[in-house]
């Protein structure tokens, strides 16, 4: 009878030959942006990957000018969608964003270093993930981080699955929602684990993208309701 582990560990060598077998004939693609990590941030925001680098306006992360993140952000704080704009050009500051972060103690670092888009495009539902973030690494760059938030499910599914005891699907938080997220260093060093980080929440916040089928002044006002309970308005 196959016992529990060798299902388990038949089901990762299917994975790693799917993983074998996409990179042999397609790009593995590392993440282009680095974490911004303010050493004041009390909340992280965790992405997945930009767009191809032929969709960019600027070297940042959400670097498509019509995705609506940095709209977002200048409606929750700003009260004006074109805060981060650079006058009428399609393209945000991204020195200005940066600065605002650090200022706000806003971290932002994708869930993903490495990833294969099985189509070309940006769509998470095509991307199959090669290495995700280690999170033993980032979290002692930022201690003072209580809760992360997502912008998408499969941001939210890959944290997820970074925990010793994933939950079932069934369980992972909609849209606007929020889950415990007990997180547990995987590491010996004394010094990561001195500053462990526990009592985590994770928020899943609506998706930025036009793709995503809500309105622009509803996702700002889903962002503003989180940053309030957040104590960033």
């Amino acid at each position: 009878m196959t016992n529990k582990r060798e299902t388990t560990q038949n089901h990762l060598n299917k994975n790693t030959r799917v993983l074998k077998d996409l990179s042999a004939t397609l790009e593995v693609e590392s993440h282009p942006f680095a974490p911004v990590l303010p050493s004041n941030a009390t909340i992280m925001m965790m992405g997945t990957m930009p767009p191809t680098a032929d969709k960019w306006a600027m070297n940042f992360h959400y670097p498509n000018f019509y995705n609506d993140m940095w709209r977002i952000y200048g409606g929750v704080f700003f009260d004006d969608v074109d805060h981060f704009r650079v006058g009428d050009e399609k393209r945000f500051d991204p020195e200005r964003i940066r600065a605002f972060l650090f200022e706000r103690g806003i971290a932002s670092c994708p869930t993903v270093k490495q990833a294969i888009r099985e189509t070309g495009n940006a769509s998470d539902k095509h991307l199959t993930i090669v290495k995700t973030v280690d999170l033993d690494v980032i979290l002692p760059q930022v201690p003072d981080v209580r809760a992360l938030f997502t912008t998408g499910g499969k941001a939210t599914e890959i944290l997820l699955n970074l925990l010793d005891n994933p939950p079932i699907k069934s369980k992972y938080p909609k849209t606007n929602q929020s889950i415990d997220y007990p997180y547990q260093w995987q590491s010996d060093d004394p010094k990561l684990v001195a500053n462990r980080v526990n009592g985590l929440t994770l928020y899943r916040l609506p998706s930025t993208s036009r793709a995503y089928p809500l309105a622009l002044d509803k996702k700002i006002a889903a962002y503003k309701a989180f940053f309030e309970k957040m104590g960033k308005l």
